[in-house]
């Protein structure tokens, strides 16, 4: 048994920002399902919107979050992660983050503009700012003597009091398994944080890295937190589309800095679907392409910077101009063929200000939680942020908390199960899962393909939990059933919101109700 004052599950930013404030007085684990620095943070590319010009106000930021938001935002959290956006961007500056500098501008740094915001407001480090934040940060963890970095585990469920017959709610850590050695180590705990991300692999096409299959959104259900606003789910409008690579995000910023979206004719088609025409919230630019790609019957749009000077655009964007000219596409003289995919879940365990879930001392920070900054649709940029502020928040809280003395738990038992010899049932339900989710979950949704979606996922539930409790597990199947708890979620979640607000846009219901409510679900089980 391993036993920490406080395990992560996950090495996203949130994790990190986690685990650098607690180490100087903690011993500190943090456990990921493949290296330290594989995460959908790494892989962000724009940056974090912060409050940095004088020209800009805390205001405006919170105003603009509350507009892509659909009025489903969270005033307050909204307000103290923003007043927070200062100081949090200072602290990475401090620990040797390179943003990218501007002389000329009165911060010292480029501050570039993307969709929904009225202002210049993202800091970043060309266009791999997530990877600059990590590896930075990695490297501080890596030689931190109070930090274990346990690298290749996967999370398998959260140990609650109700899990070891003890009265309360409360968490005392993790059955995780080691997958370099292929066995189930218990992992206790008096302070858990899930860091987890998100769920992007539940749908056919998403941006995520392989590793976001809504681990900690499905352990803390079973454990028994609330699940907030599962149904918005957004679509980056802007993934690329080619048969060569997977995943790979074309910037929100090249918009910003004046890209088109163009049919395969050359024709514009943003100005037909909103006055702000490429700027528009990112829902609307992705409903926008969907409803093109249908009527025209196409695979693909197109979106066209090549327009702008060649020297402009490879400083600008290095790292999509040099990708692109790998797979045989130069940005700089032809547009670049485009998707939307599912990008970042916007709903996630309900959480306060310091990042608690409805279970004692176990916190959910990040793409994993709802603290209700996102609202029915998150504004660019702002999920950096929302990590690095409620990462700190966390910190001070499990900081200031009373020492606990952990009880004696019992390691776990797999003397009931075989090993399997029909993986095939795994990868079988896997991609039906994601086909159905694509088709029936998707940009648009009516309840006849909701209930469509519910009705299969319901079915292979039980196969994967009959699955589940008879054979030996492995990283797919422990990430395939959290992949259909969370489907079911999201599914469930969607057929409550009876009108289309944000993200989620129904046919049956395609005006918005006048009075806003959040789409909570309570685990039955409590």
């Amino acid at each position: 048994m391993l036993k920490f004052d406080v395990l992560i599950i996950g090495s996203g930013l949130a994790g990190m920002t986690l685990a650098l404030h607690l180490a100087a007085t903690r011993k500190v684990g943090l456990i990921t399902k493949r290296d330290l620095l594989e995460g959908s943070s790494t892989y962000a590319q724009g940056g974090i919107a912060a409050v940095l010009d004088t020209e800009d106000s805390v205001e405006e930021h919170i105003r603009d979050t509350l507009i892509a938001g659909a009025g489903l935002c969270n005033e307050e959290a909204t307000r103290f992660i923003v007043e927070h956006s200062k100081e949090a961007i200072d602290w990475l500056i401090a620990l040797g983050v390179p943003f990218t500098r501007d002389d000329t501008h009165k911060t010292g740094y480029h501050l570039t503009r993307e969709g929904g915001h009225s202002h210049r407001r993202i800091i970043h480090a060309a266009d791999a700012t997530g990877a600059a934040v990590t590896s930075t940060l990695g490297q501080k963890i890596k030689a931190h003597p109070n930090i274990t970095v346990l690298e290749d585990f996967i999370a398998i469920d959260l140990i609650t009091s109700r899990k070891l017959g003890l009265e309360g709610k409360r968490c005392y850590g993790v059955y995780a398994l080691d997958k370099t050695l292929d066995q189930i180590v218990t992992i206790a705990a008096k302070h858990t944080m899930l860091a987890s991300g998100g769920a992007g692999k539940v749908y056919l096409y998403t941006t995520n890295p392989d590793t976001a299959t809504g681990d900690g959104i499905a352990m803390g259900w079973r454990a028994g937190c609330r699940v907030g606003n599962m149904e918005f789910i957004q679509f980056h409008p802007t993934c690329l589309y080619h048969p060569h690579t997977k995943s790979f995000l074309i910037s929100e910023a090249v918009r910003g800095e004046g890209g088109i979206l163009k049919l395969p004719d050359g024709t514009r088609f943003m100005p037909d679907h909103d006055p702000r025409a490429e700027l528009a919230p990112r829902d609307v630019v992705a409903r926008a392409i969907d409803f093109e790609m249908k009527k025209h019957g196409l695979d693909c749009v197109y979106l066209d910077i090549s327009y702008k000077p060649a020297n402009f655009i490879k400083e600008h964007f290095p790292n999509i101009y040099a990708h692109c000219l790998e797979l045989g596409i130069d940005i700089t003289q032809e547009p670049i063929p485009v998707v939307p995919a599912v990008h970042f879940t916007c709903g996630g365990l309900v959480t306060d200000l310091t990042g608690h879930t409805d279970v004692d001392a176990l916190y959910a920070v990040g793409e994993v939680a709802c603290t209700g900054l996102h609202g029915a649709n998150r504004l660019a940029s702002n999920s950096l942020l929302e990590c690095l502020v409620i990462g700190k928040a966390a910190a001070e809280d499990i900081l200031a908390a009373p020492d606990i003395t952990l009880p004696p738990i019992p390691d776990w038992d797999d003397s009931q199960v075989t090993d399997t010899d029909e993986e095939v049932v795994i990868s079988h339900n896997w991609d039906e899962l994601r086909r159905a989710m694509w088709d029936y979950v998707g940009i648009v949704r009516t309840n006849k393909r909701l209930m469509r979606a519910l009705s299969r996922i319901r079915l292979l539930s039980e196969e994967i939990n009959d699955y589940y409790s008879n054979f030996h597990v492995t990283n797919d199947l422990i990430e395939l059933r959290n992949l259909v708890q969370t489907a079911e979620l999201i599914v469930r979640s969607a057929l409550l919101r009876k009108e289309s607000r944000g993200l989620h846009y129904s046919r049956d219901y395609p005006d918005m109700l006048e009075e806003t409510q959040e789409t909570i679900l309570q685990p039955s089980q409590h």
